[in-house]
């Protein structure tokens, strides 16, 4: 494993200083699971859970989640977000999420994706844990990560 890049010669943390760094396109892709009883998923299905319309509340606050990931998460840089999406898919067992996200910029933009599915998932097990006391969130992992020069 290499150097951390977030901390200095002595061991603290710090912010890396990334203005030396080209401007580039970069997209990066990440994926969540909300494991649900299916009796949860009937509700979400029917749209009968009280809070309300639980998929696309759900993909609302995880696109402010990941705009809002540097003043969430304090070593991560403010980025020029040109776009963040979020796709819920229900399934027999729970709810999917795939989100990506998109940046010109001189770092990358995963934690904003990630932050993205994270609280997608979050406001899921929110809106359903008066029904639902067996939710399990798992499997959030980053899909996919690029850049490209301009």
């Amino acid at each position: 494993m290499g150097k951390l890049s977030h901390t200095d010669e002595n061991g603290k943390a710090n912010m890396v200083d990334v203005g030396n760094k080209p401007i580039q396109k970069r997209t990066a892709k990440a994926r969540g699971f909300i494991r649900l009883h299916e009796d949860t998923v009937r509700l979400i299905r029917e749209n009968s859970i009280k809070k309300g319309d639980v998929l696309s509340i759900s993909e609302f606050a995880g696109i402010q989640g990941g705009k809002k990931t540097s003043e969430l998460i304090p070593l991560c840089h403010p980025l020029q977000i040109t776009k963040i999406s979020l796709k819920a898919t229900l399934l027999d067992d729970g709810v999917q999420f795939v989100s990506e996200a998109r940046c010109i910029g001189q770092t990358g933009i995963e934690m904003e994706a990630l932050t993205a599915v994270n609280i997608a998932l979050l406001t899921i097990y929110d809106m359903c844990k008066a029904v639902d006391k067996t939710m399990v969130i798992e499997n959030v992992v980053l899909v996919e990560k690029q850049k490209e020069d301009l």
